[in-house]
């Protein structure tokens, strides 16, 4: 059995997308959410889900090490970021070491970094021009947005679409994608293993 810790900081519309994929596995459990949002809608999801929810603050997520040690003493075997806002800590990629997945509402590496999520890239996208649009499932390093790129996958952005508009195009590819490409990295970790 492979056991997954999500970490999310808001609605968790993803994380319930990975969740339900898992539902009727014998090989995969989603074990834990993790947020540092005490007002986040996936709290209620993940009671829904009877999935158990962690909640954690700054101080605790920088200055200590009890996330890292309470992941590793529940045998998470990988950790997939769903919508969550802050940089993991270095002790925590130290520990799971291309085990830790993001993504990203854009065709990194544009519009990426510090600052860059939901909203604020759907705005740049549109005020760029851009003609495209997409997601891109990374691994996670010691810096936003710069692990290596495990997935992509695009959509038109038309000249009247609004942020909105591609907000929306490109949710409907995290949820197709998100929950297959991560089943895919659990494979390729239990190939690694056996």
């Amino acid at each position: 059995m492979k056991h997954i810790a999500l970490f999310a900081s808001g609605s968790g519309s993803n994380a319930e997308k990975i969740a339900d994929y898992f539902a009727d596995s014998t090989d995969v459990k989603v074990s834990l959410i993790l947020s540092n949002n005490p007002k986040a809608g996936v709290i209620d999801r993940a009671r829904r889900l009877h999935i158990p929810v962690l909640l954690f603050d700054r101080t605790t997520f920088y200055s200590t090490n009890q996330i890292t040690e309470l992941l590793l003493n529940q045998g998470i075997d990988l950790i997939v970021l769903a919508g969550f806002m802050w940089l993991m800590p270095a002790d925590l990629v130290r520990a799971f070491p291309n085990k830790i997945v993001n993504i990203h509402p854009a065709l990194l590496p544009k519009f990426g970094g510090k600052g860059m999520y939901g909203h604020f890239v759907h705005e740049a996208v549109a005020a760029a021009g851009e003609t495209e649009s997409g997601i891109t499932i990374h691994y996670v390093n010691e810096h936003y947005d710069e692990g290596q790129i495990i997935f992509q996958a695009s959509c038109p952005v038309t000249q009247s679409d609004t942020p909105d508009d591609i907000a929306r195009h490109v949710q409907a590819l995290e949820h197709i994608h998100y929950p297959r490409v991560v089943a895919e990295v659990l494979a390729t970790l239990t190939t690694q293993e056996s």
